[in-house]
């Protein structure tokens, strides 16, 4: 995510925001409750309309 977001707004963002498509949790407590980097990245990429290529 630091990539994407820079290293700041990927802290703020994995801690803080909350998905909707990831079960009303934020991308730590989604990791945290088993679901896959992938699962997470993929959803965050939807949220936030990551380009394909950068996915």
């Amino acid at each position: 995510m630091a990539d994407e977001f820079g290293r700041v707004r990927a802290e703020m963002l994995a801690q803080d925001h909350v998905f909707s498509i990831l079960g009303g949790r934020t991308v730590d407590q989604a990791l945290e409750a088993g679901l896959s980097t992938k699962e997470v990245w993929q959803a965050v990429c939807e949220a936030f309309e990551v380009p394909a290529e950068r996915r």
